[in-house]
């Protein structure tokens, strides 16, 4: 199950994708057993840190919590790398 997110750790319209890369950190090295060090922005999520399509659904929930927005699943379709779910969540709050 994932972490919970508290509100103290939701994003905001204003939060840098620094911030928002480190909270994807710390999710990924708590939830999904990743090493922060392999979670740059580049990593491939199917292949450098070997998601499925179960760590994918996981992973929609936890941008859920996080951003408080439903997000598409043909949305995710498209996201590849961390930079992208980054991107992602910072679009969801613009």
């Amino acid at each position: 199950m994932l972490a919970e997110v508290s509100t103290r750790n939701r994003v905001g319209p204003d939060m840098e994708r620094d911030a928002i890369l480190d909270q994807l950190r710390d999710l990924l090295e708590s939830e999904f057993d990743i090493d922060r060090e392999d979670v740059t922005s580049d990593a491939l999520l199917y292949d450098d840190l070997d998601f499925d399509s179960i760590d994918a659904v996981d992973m929609m929930a936890w941008m859920v919590k996080l951003t408080g927005k439903r997000m598409d699943p043909e949305d995710f379709r498209n996201v590849r790398t961390v930079g992208d779910v980054v991107d992602e969540i910072s679009r969801q709050l613009s």
